[in-house]
């Protein structure tokens, strides 16, 4: 008896081991929590078996459970990223321009994502640069899985004589009639300074006034002929030219358009900014050009809601309204808004450049912030510098690259790129600038797919990458993983039939889909019915009579487990066996999982995203914050990068500090290079100075000193959030003492501040000092003896009194001689009696 006892104790240990075990697992995986394969495939590196006779996990992570978990790999469900290139889409770069003898223009395509010249043959421009190929490689096919990366490179490249379209749109208001006039004596030089950067180049011009209603313009009867003295009729937006080649015409169109008048200060601007980019048939713009809308005025800008004012309470639709070259709704519909022309100008790829006064420069600056791809300029009073503000823009535009896309919500992209650096110092930025013709920018983007859209329609979605507004771009066509094709008819693990699913269901995937009211392995319990000892082998991981039924945290009904709620909405316990929840994951700053941000709870464990590392995803893998914002390496190079934050070095008497290491207290820095530059520059002395009176040397280019010290009045201090160093020293000739402060600005360019006043300790006059001691000490010595001389002769008079006052009474005669004392002494016995 005992000894069966004894069996028994052991066995049931051994069972309670084994679940334990098996328990510990489950609560780390966060596959066995998923019962249907699209549940499954949307978790990463789960895999879903759908043989029909399968009874383990069906959801499975084969890294962790040491392989394909029992099952056939024939019915495996794994998907992986998948990308592919059409070789038609792959087209290489237009770089280098060549010139027939019949002066037409042709390119040749480079050799490559690395830039490498090539052997691909001459391509026509033709007359709108169809053939020019600026990103490489122009359309990729993804598909992806939920949170799985896929990295996607590309190139682009400036081409050379790429086409040109400048649309120029002027407020033709009374006050712009001197800046029309000067534009019109302009014309032919606009055109031969755009097509002196290319050949392909068409201009266009446009005007524009306000909304003809009040109070933007007076309505009565002789104003709205000629609101002024040799105006026109006041119009909304007027095309007068459309894009063309015929340069010459423009100064005519310029000159022949009439001046109106309104009676706000505020313009109607965005209207006719909304039509010249929306009317594309109207104005020319050609499908692979860059393409410029100047936008000239010296006044603010009506935007959406002002009207109102004028009873026009019809939203603009962002739709073309014109009729022979008239905009025809300016009295129907409200001016646009901000928002609206910014996606309007990224849609129809078009830059936006604001020529305007400097009374307006403020406001024009600040709007150009909210337009992607716009810029603005300060035009002189008669604007006779519109050529080179146009050419200053365009050149400033096309040097630079800012890589955007057009991507929902659902995906995730990260761009990289070294730029025109080193191609081992790659760092995470998506803008590349200092880019001329032919250069090659690389980037990589890295392509996460964060969540499946509820609607299925939107399981296959187009975007576009695109080289800040270039009309062309790299077209991701994207086919999201989001379910199975074992959960759809036609595949041989779907079966629909009566037999399968005790009739209440469908087989998908190996398992059944049960009708509503109907659940269980087979569909085989209802929502109303009881339980069984058989059922309730369903309710525990090890499907057997031992152990707790739905780990204790829910109720087993018909063999399914039912997980118990939580007070807390946010806290849920899941899995088919309630052994997951959400709700006990390590913690960081009292958050779970540090936030939604950096990972979630799954069974028990945090999952951290794919830039978070840690038992609470509170370790930041990227180690992009421990870079200095002007570049260079991690933590200057004095420290390492721990969880996104930098952990200085400490080496003997160097102690560095600061967010980035880059402080040093205790270091010299680079003060002592820079000491003979400032003593030369700024205060005309030092050894160069003394020998040559020139400062090349010293405050030369091999110094990396690319601009002279800025002399700076006052009193001088560093400023720490410039990353200022502050520098003083004492010069051995004078003992001065000089201070400066050295920076580097954005581009690394070496920047140095000197005070212009020296400190200088004030010189003393030593004979001066040594006479004055001296004298003092000649005068404390005749002060001690006239004092010596004043106390003695007082002491001799009171003596001298003394024995007047004594003299005078004594009692004896005048011939006796007080002090004479006899020979012999005389004493008496006071004792004697006479006896």
């Amino acid at each position: 008896m005992q000894r069966t006892t004894l069996r028994l104790c052991i066995w049931g240990a051994l069972l309670a081991a084994c679940w334990a075990q098996q328990a510990a697992q489950l609560l780390q995986n966060p596959c066995s929590s998923k019962t249907t394969c699209s549940d499954c495939v949307r978790a990463a590196s789960c895999a879903w078996c759908f043989a029909r006779d399968f009874n383990g996990p069906r959801c499975f992570n084969p890294a962790m459970e040491g392989g394909l978990a029992g099952c056939d790999e024939a019915f495996i469900f794994n998907p992986d990223n998948q990308r592919s290139i059409d070789p038609a889409f792959n087209k290489e770069l237009s770089r280098a321009r060549t010139r027939s003898s019949s002066g037409s223009v042709s390119y040749e395509e480079s050799g490559g994502m690395s830039g490498s010249g090539g052997g691909g043959g001459a391509m026509s421009t033709g007359g709108s640069g169809e053939n020019l190929v600026q990103i490489k490689p122009q359309k990729v096919n993804l598909q992806l899985r939920m949170n799985q990366m896929q990295q996607l490179s590309f190139a682009y490249s400036r081409a050379q004589d790429y086409p040109l379209d400048l649309y120029y749109l002027m407020d033709l208001s009374r006050s712009m009639k001197n800046d029309q006039e000067k534009l019109a004596a302009l014309g032919n030089l606009l055109s031969s300074t755009m097509k002196n950067m290319t050949s392909n180049f068409r201009i266009g011009f446009g005007s524009f006034v306000d909304k003809v209603v009040m109070p933007y313009v007076s309505t009565v009867d002789k104003n709205l002929k000629s609101p002024c003295d040799g105006c026109a009729a006041p119009y909304g937006f007027k095309n007068q030219m459309s894009l063309s080649t015929e340069t010459d015409y423009f100064d005519q169109a310029v000159a022949k358009a009439d001046i109106s008048g309104n009676l706000d200060a505020p313009e109607g601007g965005f209207d006719a900014i909304m039509q010249a980019i929306v009317c594309k048939q109207h104005i020319g713009w050609r499908p692979k050009a860059n393409r410029l809308l100047v936008f000239s005025t010296d006044a603010g800008f009506h935007y959406a809601g002002d009207g109102k004012l004028g009873g026009i309470v019809q939203p603009n639709d962002g739709e073309c309204h014109m009729e022979n070259n008239l905009y025809t709704y300016s009295t129907v519909q409200d001016y646009p808004s901000i928002s609206q022309i910014n996606l309007k100008a990224k849609e129809h790829s078009i830059n936006v450049i604001f020529a305007v006064t400097s009374e307006q420069i403020g406001v024009y600056e600040e709007l150009s912030k909210h337009i992607q791809g716009s810029s603005s300029g300060v035009l002189t009073e008669n604007s006779d510098n519109v050529v080179e503000l146009v050419r200053e823009q365009y050149n400033k535009i096309t040097s630079a690259v800012e890589v955007t896309d057009t991507s929902s919500d659902a995906v995730q992209i990260v761009y990289y790129s070294s730029c025109l650096g080193s191609k081992d110092n790659v760092i995470k930025t998506n803008k590349c600038d200092g880019l001329r013709v032919g250069d090659v920018v690389e980037f990589t983007a890295e392509i996460t797919l964060k969540e499946c859209p509820k609607d299925p329609s939107k399981w296959k979605q187009t975007f576009v990458i695109y080289p800040g507004v270039i009309s062309e771009g790299l077209t991701v066509e994207l086919d999201m993983i989001c379910d199975c094709p074992c959960e759809h008819p036609g595949h041989h693990a779907y079966d629909a039939g009566s037999l399968v699913c005790s009739g209440q269901g469908i087989s998908a995937c190996g398992v059944c889909v049960c009708n509503p009211g109907r659940f269980g392995k087979s569909c085989e319990c209802s929502a109303h019915g009881g339980g069984s000892v058989e059922q309730e082998r369903g309710c525990r991981p090890t499907n057997a009579s031992a152990g707790p039924l739905c780990s204790n945290r829910g109720n087993c009904i018909c063999g399914v487990c039912e997980c118990n709620k939580m007070a807390d909405s946010s806290e849920v316990i899941s899995g088919p066996f309630c052994e997951c929840e959400n709700f006990s994951c390590d913690r960081n700053k009292g958050l779970l999982c540090s936030g939604p941000d950096h990972g979630e709870c799954v069974c028990g464990k945090c999952h951290c995203r794919p830039e978070y590392s840690g038992p609470a995803c509170d370790c930041l893998k990227d180690d992009a914050p421990c870079r200095p914002p002007d570049g260079g390496q991690i933590c200057s190079g004095n420290g390492h990068c721990a969880c996104g934050q930098c952990v200085c070095n400490v080496n003997g008497g160097q102690h560095f500090s600061g967010k980035f290491c880059d402080k040093c207290p205790t270091c010299s820095g680079r003060c002592e290079e820079f000491k003979d530059c400032v003593l030369c520059s700024v205060h005309h002395r030092g050894p160069e100075w003394t020998e040559n009176q020139t400062c090349t040397t010293s405050c030369g280019p091999q110094t990396g000193i690319q601009s002279p010290p800025i002399v700076v009045e006052g009193q001088l201090e560093a400023n720490e959030s410039k990353n200022e160093h502050l520098c003083s020293f004492q010069d051995e000739e004078d003992d001065c003492l000089y201070v400066f402060v050295y920076s580097y600005d954005e581009r690394q360019n070496l920047l140095i501040r000197a005070q212009e006043k020296r400190e200088c300790p004030k010189k003393l006059f030593i004979l001066g000092i040594v006479l004055g001691v001296i004298a003092a000490i000649v005068l404390v010595g005749l002060a001690l003896l006239m004092l010596w001389k004043m106390v003695t002769t007082i002491h001799d008079r009171r003596e001298f009194a003394r024995f007047e006052k004594e003299r005078m009474m004594a009692k004896w005669d005048t011939g006796e001689n007080p002090i004479y004392k006899q020979a012999t002494s005389t004493f008496k016995n006071p004792t004697y009696a006479g006896k």
